[in-house]
């Protein structure tokens, strides 16, 4: 399996994306929407980076119980309910990304929604992975 990060030098420079992704492999596992829901069904966390950071790693878990890793992920979209505040947290939501997916980055766009499914949740994460 192999994902190929593309990003031709005639797009504006991707900053904790990659412009596009060719993956090869056997298996894609498609990942539900996750928010930062805790193992009873309540949102956690009372901030934009502290409710990413859980649904974030509420994706990732999801991806690892069907035999992915962070590096197979091809694309995620971010829908976020305030995208001025997305953007004010971008430089810590990228330090979050980093620690907890590495720096081989999807494909991915954000995505401004009035509300989510979970009317307390700030932002949900979606995506799919090419496995082996």
């Amino acid at each position: 399996m192999s994902n190929e990060r593309v990003n031709p030098p005639e797009l504006s420079p991707a900053t904790g994306f990659s412009h596009a992704v060719v993956a090869t492999g056997s298996r894609v596992v498609l990942l539900a929407g996750q928010t930062a829901l805790d193992a009873n069904g309540k949102v956690v966390g009372d901030t934009l980076p502290e409710q990413f950071a859980r649904a974030l790693a509420n994706l990732l878990t999801a991806l690892r119980a069907a035999g992915g890793t962070p590096a197979d992920l091809a694309r995620v979209t971010v829908y976020a309910t305030d995208v001025a505040a997305y953007r004010a947290h971008a430089p810590e939501l990228g330090r979050i990304w980093r620690e907890s997916a590495g720096r081989d980055y999807p494909a991915m766009a954000v995505v401004g929604v009035v509300r989510l499914w979970d009317e307390q949740a700030m932002v949900e994460l979606d995506g799919f992975a090419v496995l082996p």
